[in-house]
């Protein structure tokens, strides 16, 4: 048997292997002389970033305050990432607005008005447990508070909420099984009437059975509400988000005038990533950008220009001209015991409210 040939058998693969490596650098130089693909770090490359869209669902009175927010952000991310970002905003009662999540409205972030109405959708899965500390002040980037809408020179001389139930006096309000705003709404007027009757919770859910008894429409949410008031001309007194009043007065100068109550409650809306959504839509990054940005200077003064109160207390005062800052507010830790308890003992199905409204 002939002995195979080793030297020639070694020449034929260096051969092979030195052809190989030709094509493979003619391939690279012709791809590199070609390829539009940008460099890392250059212009381009930021540039090359697909388009991306974000759903923002949110509560009635944030309408105005996201078209100016959202120009704003576009601009940002447009800068420090080359990325187009457009967002669609869906607006409505707080609580409505988180059932239709729940029933599969795509959101990629919420901002409602209310913390338990973004822990429905962490109790679904939606949202990862402890969405409260990912964004600063418990995911509350603006606050603000209750105060009344009346028309002007305040022809009933409604003053304060003691004022509101004497009989003959037409109430506007949403329904708190339906609008955040109007639970905001029920707890301020509760914390007026224990104060007033020093914790006598008997007299307490009187008061408050007396100030629905003149409740003349109850909207399912504070845009609703706005537009019975200042739009059909019902009712003697709104009770409305203090941004929404001052919206009011905004849109209709001369017409109506703001009452600040003796005391209210810090109304703070909540913001989270809902993040089933935004990893199923690769929009993770840009959807906590897009939240992390309300924290901001120059979106913190937006948002008092839109007469929300800055959670920033050093732009805050930058506001003080607008917003009483000194008026008494309770808050639902320090005076409800947390939203759970809160929740519990006067809107959940049988609980306080749903006695009062029977009545």
């Amino acid at each position: 048997m002939k002995k195979p040939d080793v030297k020639s058998f070694k020449t034929g693969l260096l051969l092979g292997l030195t052809l190989i490596l030709s094509m493979l650098v003619f391939s690279g130089c012709g791809a590199s002389q070609t390829s539009s693909t940008p460099q890392e770090g250059t212009d381009d490359a930021v540039q090359a970033k697909a388009p991306v869209e974000i759903t923002n669902v949110s509560y009635d009175p944030t309408r105005e305050l996201y078209v100016a927010y959202n120009e704003i952000f576009q601009a940002h991310w447009k800068k420090e990432t080359g990325q187009d970002v457009t967002i669609v905003q869906s607006h409505g009662g707080s609580g409505s607005q988180a059932r239709s999540v729940l029933e599969g409205n795509e959101a990629d972030v919420v901002t409602l008005a209310l913390a338990p109405d973004v822990s429905s959708l962490e109790a679904a899965g939606l949202i990862e447990p402890g969405w409260l500390n990912e964004f600063d002040k418990n995911s509350s980037p603006y606050t603000s508070t209750i105060v009344f809408l009346v028309r002007k020179d305040n022809p009933k001389d409604l003053n304060d909420w003691d004022d509101i139930v004497k009989p003959g006096i037409e109430i506007i309000t949403p329904n708190p099984k339906t609008s955040g705003g109007a639970q905001w709404n029920f707890l301020a007027a509760w914390a007026f009437a224990k104060n007033l009757y020093q914790g006598d919770e008997t007299k307490t859910q009187q008061f408050l059975a007396d100030l629905y008894a003149n409740v003349t429409v109850l909207d399912s949410g504070a845009r609703g509400s706005t537009t019975t008031f200042v739009e059909n001309k019902q009712g003697d007194v709104l009770l409305a988000w203090e941004n929404e009043a001052y919206l009011s007065l905004k849109e209709h100068p001369g017409e109506y005038e703001i009452v600040t109550p003796s005391i209210s409650i810090l109304a703070q809306p909540s913001v989270a990533v809902v993040d089933e959504v935004a990893k199923s839509r690769g929009t993770e990054e840009v959807a906590k950008a897009y939240l992390s940005y309300l924290y901001s200077d120059e979106a913190q003064r937006l948002v008092g220009k839109n007469f929300y109160r800055p959670s920033n207390p050093t732009i805050l005062k930058e506001f003080a001209s607008t917003f009483n800052l000194t008026l008494p507010l309770v808050t639902i830790d320090d005076d409800f015991g947390g939203w759970p308890a809160a929740k519990a003992k006067f809107f959940a199905d049988g609980a306080i409210f749903d006695q009062i409204y029977k009545q």
